[in-house]
């Protein structure tokens, strides 16, 4: 996946969160952003990474995400591996 194509679909998922007033509440707190940042990080592609492994820290929530945005379930792991610090890690 192209590095642009990750950060679209990681606003994607930052639409997606903030249509769930909880879940999105529990977004900015693992976060520690706040709704003002936002706007200023949008463009951050470490910011956008984030919001990627805040997905992808549970499968149902990578799951709705990809029905309602008709997309493979494996995407939002191929985005965050095309953004920078989405590297796989091999420890042997």
């Amino acid at each position: 996946m192209q590095q642009e194509t990750a950060q679209v679909l990681a606003l994607r998922v930052l639409g997606w969160l903030a249509a769930d007033d909880e879940m999105f509440a529990s977004f900015l707190n693992a976060t520690g952003a706040s709704v003002s940042d936002l706007r200023s990080r949008a463009e951050d592609v470490a910011f956008l990474g984030s919001i990627l492994d805040f997905l992808l820290v549970n499968d149902e929530w990578v799951v709705s995400f990809c029905d309602s945005a008709g997309l493979a379930y494996t995407a939002p792991l191929a985005a965050r591996a095309s953004l920078p610090g989405g590297e796989a890690v091999h420890w042997t």
